[in-house]
């Protein structure tokens, strides 16, 4: 599996449909969306998927730079359900298709979206490579030189795979996406029960041997001792190259009222493209400019954007969560 970094073809999202999610922030979460196809766009051509008869709604939202198909899916969180792209050693790639439960059956249902990850690779001419283990792409982070990062929070949930032990689940990562080294990071996001503790709410890998980590300055943050929990494992923990990681801290957080809920933006949500850096904003401009500062540091040959993404957050993930790169062959 090659790094997020590594040049793409496309971005792959997937517009909004579900109404028992998004309820009466449904249209505010679609303008987010397209906001952030957008701003994609300005790096890398984007392909959103749209339920049949909701394709000109998002043409319309979208605007002329990105591209709009029209095939059945459930919800709108295309790296959780998306295929997963991986290259052999002539660079020719194929799409894992691992299983889809809807993040432990939290929502009915979603047979089209464990479908959609086939459908797309038929569009794209990507040969399919079928897995029958539930993983989402939000809950690993690769370096494309051997080397993954996952939480046991969200991968050890018996509500994925009850019958693999960690082991199985080891072996499993190790054929499907070529890596050789794991680092097993105890949590996620204590109130991330969306997805049980996704790691691109935690960690992220930016660069060969480095990664960003989320690190709340807050003592009274719910994460704060978690957090430092998790740096302290990075901090022992050897790549698949032998080195130790360089390890840039996040301390920024922000929370906002939408539709009356207290609800956290994660910042560490980015999706990295040609060139950029997209980054999930709140509209709260101290805590948005440290962390595009700190980002931006992380990435001195990207250009990092900013895009509010207060509704998307609401419901339950970031920029990162709604898009799947593509890679170039």
């Amino acid at each position: 599996m090659p790094a997020e970094w590594t040049e793409h073809e496309r971005c792959l999202m997937a517009w909004p449909t579900r109404p028992d999610l998004w309820e009466r922030v449904l249209d505010d979460v679609r303008h987010e969306y397209a906001e952030v196809a957008r701003a994609i766009a300005e790096f890398e051509p984007v392909t959103m998927v749209a339920l049949p008869g909701q394709g000109e709604q998002a043409r319309e939202l979208c605007g002329p730079s990105v591209e709009i198909v029209e095939m059945p899916v459930d919800d709108s969180w295309l790296r959780d359900s998306g295929p997963i792209f991986v290259l052999d050693e002539n660079g020719e790639r194929a799409g894992v298709d691992f299983r889809f439960n809807a993040w432990g059956g939290k929502h009915r249902p979603w047979d089209a979206d464990d479908r959609i990850s086939a459908l797309l690779l038929e569009r794209l001419g990507v040969p399919r490579v079928p897995s029958g283990m539930i993983l989402e792409g939000g809950a690993i982070t690769v370096d494309g030189e051997g080397t993954l990062i996952t939480t046991e929070q969200c991968l050890l949930n018996p509500n994925r795979n009850p019958g693999l032990n960690r082991e199985q689940i080891e072996d499993e990562l190790k054929s499907r996406l070529g890596v050789t080294t794991i680092i097993w990071l105890p949590y996620g996001g204590l109130e991330d029960t969306e997805t049980d503790g996704h790691v691109d709410g935690v960690c992220a890998f930016v660069a060969p041997g480095k990664v960003v980590v989320q690190l709340p300055s807050d003592p009274d943050h719910p994460d704060h001792e978690r957090m430092r929990i998790n740096r302290a494992v990075l901090e022992n923990a050897v790549d698949a190259k032998g080195r130790r990681l360089e390890i840039v801290d996040l301390p920024q957080s922000a929370f906002v009222e939408v539709d009356g809920r207290h609800t956290e933006v994660g910042y560490l949500n980015f999706y990295i493209a040609n060139g950029g850096v997209v980054v999930p904003v709140a509209d709260v401009p101290e805590a948005d400019q440290g962390a595009l500062s700190v980002i931006a540091s992380a990435f001195p040959d990207r250009k990092v954007v900013g895009v509010p993404t207060r509704t998307v957050a609401w419901g339950g993930g970031g920029i990162h969560c709604i898009t799947q790169q593509v890679p170039r062959t």
